[in-house]
């Protein structure tokens, strides 16, 4: 009898310092590496100052002109080469029908930005678990993009020499492009490789299509990357291969968000508390 009562004792005796242990050795990093409830205030200050800095250093990249119009000679020759250069024949299609180049004009100018910004406004609502770590592949995105504008300077389809392409916002007078008219000098020229319009469309669409739950929807979030290729090839602001550089981007940024948290951005759980703990928020206070 004594025996049995002292056993249970001495085993509870030893699992007690292995549960506090196991919790002492949760340091800063782990607790930088847990996902949690993100908070408004600071995500909406992170977003703004990220897109300032961004726009600030990609529009500081030296604008090397004579560089970045070899390099599109270089790129259109590839890919005639490799039998892929339609860029022209799509963008003098599209160009004949007004109606639609107008609309891709407007679609190019606002989409990328409003469509990321909704994404993101809808993983903070519904995915609070996972907006951290798909935010992260986000940035991680747009921050090795930078690199590539600055050791490969590219010029658009549009600004070749003798590649014949209709500039289709000079051409039609639309609003919105930092790239021509008049708003031209603020932004720069030839930073067009990777193209980020890709690298975020496709940002978006695997997002919507990973976690979004009704049928529509996940066809829309298919839909928009493909449209958007369309969109940056019709409008001859990019070639083919540098959406192959947006993808590319992507993928890097994929990357640092799966080794940062351990598993891909859509893996990890739906809601998680302030402190990280996993389908347990928070109570709010009355």
């Amino acid at each position: 009898m004594t025996e049995s009562t002292v056993t249970p004792l001495e085993g509870r005796t030893e699992a007690t310092p292995q549960a506090v242990t196991a919790g002492t050795r949760q340091g800063p990093l782990h607790r930088l590496r847990t996902p949690r409830r993100p908070r408004l205030w600071f995500e909406i200050l992170l977003i703004a100052v990220s897109y300032w800095t961004y726009s600030l250093i990609r529009n500081a990249v030296p604008e090397q002109k004579a560089e970045a119009l070899r390099n599109a000679d270089w790129i259109w020759k590839a890919e005639h080469q490799l039998g892929i250069a339609v860029e022209q024949s799509v963008n003098h299609a599209v160009n004949s029908v007004t109606w639609l180049i107008i609309g891709m004009n407007y679609y190019y100018a606002t989409l990328h930005f409003v469509v990321t910004l909704g994404v993101l406004v809808w993983l903070y609502r519904f995915h609070p678990g996972r907006y951290a770590a798909t935010r992260l592949a986000l940035f991680a995105t747009t921050g090795v993009a930078l690199v590539g504008y600055y050791l490969y300077p590219l010029a658009p389809p549009r600004l070749m020499n003798g590649g014949h392409f209709v500039d289709t916002v000079v051409v039609h007078q639309t609003w919105g492009s930092m790239a021509s008219g008049d708003l031209k000098n603020m932004s720069n020229q030839y930073a067009a490789m990777p193209s980020m319009h890709i690298g975020w469309s496709l940002w978006c669409g695997l997002t919507i299509y990973a976690l979004a739950t009704v049928p529509w929807v996940r066809v829309l979030g298919v839909l928009y990357p493909a449209a958007t290729l369309v969109v940056i090839v019709a409008t001859a602001n990019h070639f083919w291969l540098d959406a192959v550089g947006g993808v590319l981007c992507l993928t890097f940024g994929f990357t640092v968000a799966m080794v940062w948290y351990g598993a891909l951005p859509y893996a990890l759980p739906k809601l998680v508390s302030a402190r990280g703990r996993p389908g347990v928020p928070l109570p709010t206070k009355a």
